[in-house]
């Protein structure tokens, strides 16, 4: 059997599990270890501009991240890799790496993952509060607000029973600016 024969496995862990924006056959929770969410990267085409620029999640060194894995069947796999690059490799900044995934049902899959390039001048490490929301509050991207992203990702979070304390500190904050208004 040949690669392009096989399920094609991918981790998504920010805005790919509420927009996926690509067919698949199954969608399960799952949980990455060595890596963690982390909102260091540094847009400047989807959630910002140069002039402007917004903040994303990436995957960052350390810990472990749940998120959502999904299936996509050999005759996609093609297809959904060609967007995925087109969508997630913009700039650069995310590496494509494969990891094990250790699914919700127990099983262990091999899978696909787009982790933080720390080495990249978009990476930004250990923005505090303050600085977050400084640089969501008012951010657009082709992809929309930036505040937007960052509450669809906690909502999505939340709806899969996971609680990430710093963006629902910071949904908080764009909350009480009224960001959302």
């Amino acid at each position: 059997m040949t690669r392009a024969d096989q399920d094609l496995w991918v981790f998504a862990y920010g805005s790919l599990m509420w927009r996926p924006d690509f067919e698949f056959v199954e969608r399960i929770g799952a949980t990455l270890f060595g890596y963690h969410r982390a909102l260091c990267i540094i847009s400047v085409h989807h959630r910002g501009t140069a002039e402007a620029p917004g903040l994303v999640l990436g995957l960052d060194r350390g810990g472990s991240c749940r998120g959502v894995a999904y299936r996509i069947g050999p005759a996609q796999r093609d297809h959904t890799l060609a967007y995925l690059r087109e969508r997630e490799q913009v700039t650069s900044v995310y590496l494509e790496t494969s990891h094990d995934l250790l699914l919700a049902d127990g099983r262990t899959v091999r899978g696909l993952a787009y982790t933080a390039d720390r080495s990249h001048a978009q990476f930004a490490k250990g923005l505090t509060l303050e600085e977050r929301f400084k640089r969501v509050r008012h951010a657009v991207g082709v992809s929309g607000r930036n505040p937007d992203y960052v509450r669809a990702t906690c909502h999505e979070l939340e709806t899969l029973g996971i609680h990430d304390r710093g963006l629902l500190d910071l949904v908080r904050l764009l909350e009480s600016d009224g960001a959302y208004r």
